[in-house]
């Protein structure tokens, strides 16, 4: 995971597991990514113990550190946040070695390295409003003219980072184009917009294919169009609608196969707009509102798998 002195305990989906590894008894192997290391084609980790306590101001300390090679480990839960760049593929590379030994890794680090959270939707068209991916300026220029207001996002962003609302007829249509795309050189999304956003942008979670009841709506701030709690959205809890339960049933197969055990899906209106994958979060804010534990049930499907 990230630094863990960095974290906001308050409302960090990766501390709410911690915190139920340890009601359990679990012993807690703290890794950040510069800690793991391979020698003699064996991948292992520095780590630090940790005793934790849910509070704001002095949620962690350090009881213990070590060595240990992660084949020894039950599960691994990877959490690190994007961006997802070569650093964290590497990653997935040294995770690999301890899964084929038998560890269990939430998430399957294949699965993590080919299910982009953006491009991952192509699977499932009947869920997706208009969508299209090109890095050719003309190309995305030709779809709004098409669809005459659009969203334009990069692939390998997070919270919000650099999407745009783009109408026909706009002037700035040109320059947005060329700082997403780092002119003509990256793929971009582009995508309808759905009016609906107004209305909040649900994030849905998913715990091995079967959806949490509720979802948490970010709402986007006034005079914005991204429904990010990073970029200021508010927050509601709401029960998930009939059409939100169809499309988790859409997804929820392909999720199991891929070894996909803890998603977070996007949904504005009748629409996916993204499948998270990496550390999918907004466990505090419905266990707060709703008194739920979605850790506890995590878990509970890790441990059902490492039994079986």
């Amino acid at each position: 995971m990230d630094p863990i002195e960095s974290i906001k305990p308050w409302k960090d989906s990766s501390f709410a597991m911690m915190l139920e590894a340890q009601r359990r008894d679990w012993q807690i192997y703290y890794i950040k990514i510069n800690d793991i290391y391979m020698d003699k084609s064996v991948s292992q980790a520095r780590y630090q113990q940790l005793k934790l306590a849910d509070n704001n101001q002095h949620w962690f300390k350090v009881i213990d550190s070590g060595r240990c090679r992660l084949d020894e480990l039950d599960v691994i839960l990877m959490r690190k946040d994007p961006p997802f760049d070569l650093e964290y593929i590497y990653c997935t590379y040294l995770l690999e070695q301890a899964e084929e030994k038998g560890v269990l890794l939430v998430n399957k680090p294949a699965s993590l390295r080919d299910c982009n959270e953006k491009l991952f939707t192509r699977f499932f068209p009947q869920c997706c409003v208009e969508t299209r991916v090109a890095r050719d300026p003309d190309l995305l220029i030709e779809f709004i003219e098409e669809h005459r207001d659009c969203i334009v996002k990069p692939l390998d962003g997070m919270g919000g980072q650099s999407i745009f609302r783009v109408q026909s007829g706009d002037s700035n249509t040109n320059v947005i184009l060329e700082t997403v795309t780092h002119s003509g050189r990256s793929q971009t999304m582009i995508q309808r917009y759905i009016p609906e956003i107004t209305e909040g942008d649900k994030r849905i979670l998913l715990i091995d294919g079967v959806p949490v009841p509720y979802a948490l709506a970010r709402v986007p701030a006034e005079g914005e169009n991204r429904g990010n709690i990073a970029a200021g959205a508010s927050t509601r809890g709401q029960p998930l609608s009939d059409r939100d339960r169809w499309l988790c049933e859409q997804v929820g197969d392909e999720l199991r196969k891929r070894g996909l055990i803890f998603v977070g899906i996007d949904v504005i209106g009748d629409y996916i707009t993204e499948i998270n994958v990496t550390s999918p979060t907004c466990i505090r804010e419905l266990d707060n509102e709703f008194n739920l534990n979605i850790a506890a049930d995590l878990f509970n499907c890790i441990e059902q798998r490492i039994s079986a």
